[in-house]
């Protein structure tokens, strides 16, 4: 065995306690796996006083997060607090310090993740952030190692357990958005203020980790297309059925020839694609590569147990480059590939419109599509009178002509509402 290799943990709310437990009752497993045992020289927290379910000395704890970074015993740091400062500052500082970082901030990745690997770099030292993307999934080590030698074309994901678990009751049971939130929140599933889940946050930032891995192209947060599911309705979904869809919040990734789209929104997609039976709060990653071909990664996105556990991966993968005196994969951006707008994203779409049930309607409502160049592929006509809806699905279009359409459609006389518009994705 070599010499311990000591650890400082930044935060130990539900995932960093989780970790402080792991390294306890694995302690020894893990120093065999490493070559070296890891030793808990500090925990930084805000509340040192607050009541704990950990059996730890409480000298560990302090509330000078800079100084234990600092401190020359530190050889690596897990960051578990979250948020843009003072992570960005602490990482900042163990990185050019040459101390190995482990951390879960997709926040900080996704808007500044430039930054860290710059210190990285500049300090000859590991940045792993397994933990940052769909929990206990392995699946930003698949993309930045195990696929290296493979051309992504694309990557297409649930990344949010919150939004899938209120899809999969609205699907499942008849719901409305607002009744499965209320019990997401009940069960826990839900934050007191959901606006990051329920807004596509969350997952926007997860998709630029995702993308600037597989496409070795730097993206941001701010280069994501972002949609919620707040406006998904009972009749979206009931569509979705009759056209043996599902609808899913999705995190997509796309190469072309162009450059990379990046977006998270609401889609349909068929009830046989893989992605369509991940119900509740689980997590799965559709992948699809030149050579490996089409891959999928599922399993539990959230929870301070599969957090934990991908950040005990990642940090026996530094311990094990301590002991070996080497160093794991930096930032690989050489493609530089020009991240695309969303008006230039092409897809298929669901419309649906009350319409007025009279002579020529339709005639009127094909004739906007054809001259924005966007085919309709089927068009039905749900209930009559005052009831009647024509729903159209669109042959592949360009996110900027259907939003043409939609804006030509509102101003029809017949059209009295575009009650809804909603993308349909991985169709054969």
């Amino acid at each position: 065995m070599g010499e311990p290799i000591r650890v400082a943990l930044l935060g130990c709310g539900t995932v960093g306690s989780e970790v402080v437990r792991l390294m306890q009752s694995r302690a020894d497993d893990l120093a065999a796996r490493v070559g070296a045992p890891f030793e808990l020289v500090g925990i930084a927290v805000r509340r040192p006083g607050r009541r704990r379910d950990l059996d730890v000395d409480e000298a560990l704890f302090t509330t000078d997060a800079q100084a234990l970074v600092a401190r020359d015993d530190v050889d690596v740091v897990v960051e578990v607090i979250g948020g843009i400062e003072p992570a960005r500052s602490l990482l900042v500082s163990a990185l050019k310090a040459g101390k190995g970082v482990v951390t879960a901030n997709k926040a900080l990745l996704a808007e500044d993740g430039e930054t860290l690997f710059a210190a990285a770099a500049a300090g000859g030292a590991d940045l792993y952030f397994e933990a940052s993307t769909a929990g206990a999934i392995p699946i930003l080590r698949p993309l930045r190692e195990s696929l290296a030698g493979d051309d992504v074309s694309r990557v297409m994901g649930i990344v949010n357990g919150t939004t899938n678990f209120i899809l999969t009751r609205m699907h499942e049971q008849g719901m409305g958005f607002q009744e499965a939130l209320d019990e997401a929140t009940a069960l826990g599933y839900a934050e007191a203020d959901p606006t990051a889940d329920v807004d596509g946050f969350d997952a926007a930032a997860k998709a630029a980790i995702l993308a600037h891995l597989a496409f070795h192209t730097r993206v941001t947060a701010a280069d994501v297309h972002r949609e919620g599911i707040t406006d998904v309705t009972a009749a979206d979904v009931a569509s979705a059925k009759q056209m043996g869809c599902v609808v899913k919040l999705l995190a997509i990734a796309q190469r072309d020839p162009r450059g990379v789209s990046v977006r998270v929104h609401p889609a349909m997609i068929p009830a046989t694609h893989p992605l369509a039976s991940v119900r509740e709060a689980f997590n799965a990653v559709f992948v699809e590569a030149a050579s490996a071909g089409e891959l999928m990664f599922y399993g539990r996105g959230a929870g301070g147990g599969p957090t934990a556990s991908a950040v005990l991966g990642d940090l026996v993968a530094v311990g094990r480059n301590v002991v070996s005196g080497a160093r794991g994969p930096g930032e690989s951006t050489y493609a530089e590939l020009p991240v695309l707008p969303m008006d230039d994203v092409v897809t298929r779409y669901h419309i649906s419109l009350d319409v007025a049930d009279k002579p020529g309607v339709l005639a009127e409502v094909a004739r906007t599509f054809s001259d924005h160049d966007v085919s309709i592929r089927t068009v039905r006509q749900e209930g009559h009178g005052d009831d009647a809806f024509l729903v159209v699905v669109t042959h592949v279009a360009r996110d900027a002509d259907l939003r043409a359409v939609v804006e030509e459609l509102r101003r029809l006389d017949a059209v009295r509402e575009v009650a809804s518009v909603m993308r349909v994705e991985a169709e054969g």
